[in-house]
């Protein structure tokens, strides 16, 4: 294994810093990216989708849990599998408290196509709180281009957002794969939605003031202290 160079402190600091501009351009192009991202068309979603979960039967507008938008992770069970992929697995393993991601009206959940009678004991058994849905009596996974059909089926991992407005349901972003490379944190997350962060930085403006909270880290609490 080759292993970085050995310099001294100031040579160290000279390429830091030289890196650091590199860093600081990659920034203000992911912003840029994001915001075009935000700009994306939507589809409103007139198919009623079924789902399964603890609570019994629900719809795509059920798992928004009554907040404007909601993230969608396509995490990879097949019906005839006993558990559920071990890449999957590791993803969702970094998520924690979605209480952050909640006070910006920003949902979560992980759905899956097996039947729910298998994601319950797998998500017992890996200790997860996130919420969990089985899409099997649906066309949910297909219209969203994570499950294939055809002679050789096979499921991809995915991310899919969507956006809720006067009682419609829209389709706003969809990655796949590679894609989703760097996400797992609440801004990560927030970045593929349609209203963002909420910040007075972002464009388009307007939105920073969408669920009529504080921008910026004023907004921000313990996860215990949040009103959600």
């Amino acid at each position: 294994m080759t292993l970085p160079q050995i310099v001294s402190r100031e040579e160290w600091q000279a390429a830091r810093e030289e890196l650091l501009v590199k860093e600081k351009a990659a920034t203000r192009a992911r912003d840029a990216l994001n915001a075009e991202r935000r700009g994306l068309p939507m589809v409103e979603i007139e198919k009623e989708y079924v789902f399964e979960s603890g609570d019994g039967k629900a719809t795509l507008p059920d798992l928004f849990r009554g907040r404007d938008q909601l993230v969608v992770y396509h995490f990879m069970f097949a019906p005839e599998w006993d558990a559920g992929c071990r890449s999957c697995s590791a993803f969702l393993d970094q998520f924690g408290h979605l209480a952050h991601l909640r006070s910006r009206g920003t949902e979560f959940a992980a759905v899956s196509r097996a039947p729910y009678t298998k994601i319950l004991p797998f998500k017992a058994r890996m200790g997860w709180t996130v919420p969990w849905y089985s899409s099997y009596d649906s066309d949910f996974n297909y219209d969203f281009q994570v499950s294939f059909g055809g002679q050789e089926p096979y499921e991809r991992p995915g991310m899919s957002c969507y956006l809720r407005d006067s009682g419609r349901v829209f389709h706003t972003y969809s990655t796949y794969e590679r894609g989703l490379d760097g996400l797992g944190s609440t801004t990560s997350l927030l970045d593929l939605t349609a209203l963002g962060r909420q910040e007075e930085w972002e464009e388009p403006k307007g939105r920073a003031s969408a669920l009529g909270a504080p921008a910026g880290s004023e907004r921000v609490r313990y996860h215990d202290e949040y009103e959600i």
